[in-house]
């Protein structure tokens, strides 16, 4: 009898599971707002356009300008500040995963990508993880110099994480000649999903991938595509992305946009002008292939016959960059009018796309990554779920989210338990709030909370249609609701409140337990 009991236990506990929605979130590395073509961009993004068609779009999510900041603030549902996370990458405190969190209501966790930590997702509540423990590698070959090839261009050669589950390897060679870090991160996510088919369970996969971070490189049947588009330069791109914007409705037409502040193209040399738009052009490239894997994952679920029922998320980490990462290689790959045009996208080089196209790949904001303007915090995001949205094909203009709510809004959505403590350790409570209303057809906005952001120099607080942001110890004032793109700052107009909000912010950031 006891034993038919527990027998009818379990089976209704796998039914329950079987009805919860499975979970894919989906990030890439230093991506602009408008750079896909949903949001604006003109890079080809059939597999993304289709999320966001059948989906929704959102226009104020937001990141925390870092890359692992992001990372931490997604997986927890905390501020980097609160889990170990806001100035160097270690491990996380007083904090517990989503996929620990999941794992006990009966899910399958699984992840593939860069993870950006001191410590292995395999260790933080995932039953399987391939990828990058560290930052930027080299996409081609994060290890070391392969038989027959030419040493890859690393910044720290040999000295780069990578986990295989229990196993870390520092450095990690791979073994295929035809490695490519987006292609094989989803190689990884789609052969999990084919071996856990069976199982009565649902399943939850964070595929990170590190592109288009840099250093630029691509397969070149990507880049070809491409080679020619960005020669008519800054301007005339940035312009047609304005106009896409607005006629997708994600910018209102009365919108005032932000200043461009990328140079002159006809300011530039011959030969600059070749190098800067081949680069643009494999950035592009490095985009149109996460976006063909996509739509190999997509194939994979409706193969699966689990499309309908999966909730796929994507976002980007931070703002495109303008950092210049060359100076950091060996001088031998650094940039410059000496190195072949057609050896830039190779695994010999490494480039860095550089401020002046960051500041199209960003438009229409201000700023790039590590600030705490919205180039820098706002990410693109698309939200597909077939079951749960109920307004398909729309966009959400008004609701104001952050990383910290996807913690919030899958324990809202699958029922689980967000623990006050894990493995003896206090957890900090979530500090986000969940978007399902919005997935339900609510437009309203959830301004009643604060939100805060703090990278190195950059600081900023949202509260309602207000924020205040600094770039060092310059603050400035703006109103979100009729100027998303920072143009006009009120800080002399409105003291009091200017006052108030960088005092708030002040108090929030000693609250934590940030340095």
């Amino acid at each position: 009898m006891k034993n038919l009991l527990t027998i009818i236990i379990l089976g209704l506990s796998s039914l329950a599971a079987a009805d919860k929605p499975n979970i894919i979130f989906i990030l890439v590395d230093d991506m602009g707002y408008s750079d896909i073509g949903c949001y604006g961009g003109e890079v080809k993004t059939p597999n993304l356009d289709r999320l966001a068609q059948n989906g929704l779009r959102f226009t104020q999510m937001h990141n925390t300008a870092k890359c692992f900041p992001s990372r931490a603030t997604l997986l927890t549902g905390l501020y980097a500040q609160d889990c170990g996370m806001s100035h160097s990458f270690q491990k996380f405190s007083n904090a517990v995963t989503i996929a620990e969190v999941l794992k006990k209501t009966g899910y399958r966790t699984l992840a593939s990508g860069k993870h950006h930590s001191k410590e292995s997702l395999f260790d933080r509540g995932f039953d399987r993880y391939f990828g990058l423990l560290d930052g930027a590698t080299n996409h081609f070959n994060p290890g070391l110099q392969r038989d027959g090839e030419v040493k890859p261009a690393q910044k720290k050669y040999g000295k780069r994480s990578w986990a295989i589950d229990d196993k870390v390897m520092t450095p990690y060679t791979p073994p295929q000649k035809d490695f490519y870090s987006t292609d094989i991160y989803t190689k990884y996510a789609v052969d999990y999903l084919e071996e856990y088919k069976s199982e009565d369970k649902p399943f939850f996969l964070y595929l990170a991938y590190t592109a288009p971070h840099d250093p630029l490189q691509a397969w070149w049947e990507d880049v070809a595509k491409y080679k020619d588009t960005y020669k008519v330069g800054y301007e005339a791109i940035r312009k047609a992305r304005i106009a896409k914007l607005k006629q997708l409705g994600l910018v209102d037409a009365q919108t005032k946009v932000s200043d461009a502040v990328h140079k002159p193209w006809a300011s530039l040399d011959n030969k600059t002008k070749e190098i800067e738009a081949r680069k643009m052009a494999i950035y592009a490239a490095m985009i149109d292939r996460v976006d063909q894997k996509v739509g190999e994952l997509i194939a994979k679920l409706e193969q699966l016959g689990e499309l309908e029922n999966t909730l796929i998320m994507f976002a980007a980490d931070n703002g495109s960059s303008g950092e210049n990462a060359e100076k950091g290689v060996q001088k031998k790959n650094m940039a410059g009018h000496g190195f072949p045009l057609e050896k830039i996208h190779t695994s010999e080089y490494w480039a860095s796309l550089g401020k002046n196209w960051a500041n199209v790949s960003n438009t229409p904001f201000r700023e790039n990554k590590t600030s705490s303007y919205e180039g820098g915090i706002c990410t693109p995001f698309i939200v597909h779920w077939p079951k749960g949205i109920a307004k398909p094909g729309t966009i959400n203009k008004k609701h104001v989210g952050h990383f910290v709510d996807v913690m919030a809004t899958i324990v809202d959505i699958t029922g689980a338990e967000y623990p006050a403590e894990f493995k003896g350790e206090k957890v900090n409570p979530m500090a986000g709030v969940s978007f399902l209303p919005e997935l339900k057809g609510n437009q309203e906005s959830k301004n009643e909370r604060d939100l805060f952001w703090q990278w190195s120099k950059g600081k900023a607080m949202r509260q309602g249609k207000w924020k205040v942001v600094a770039k060092g110890k310059k603050w400035e004032l703006f109103d979100m609701e009729v100027d998303v793109n920072e143009t006009t700052d009120l800080s002399k107009k409105y003291p009091e409140l200017f006052d108030s909000m960088k005092k708030q912010w002040g108090q929030w950031y000693e609250s934590t337990s940030a340095p």
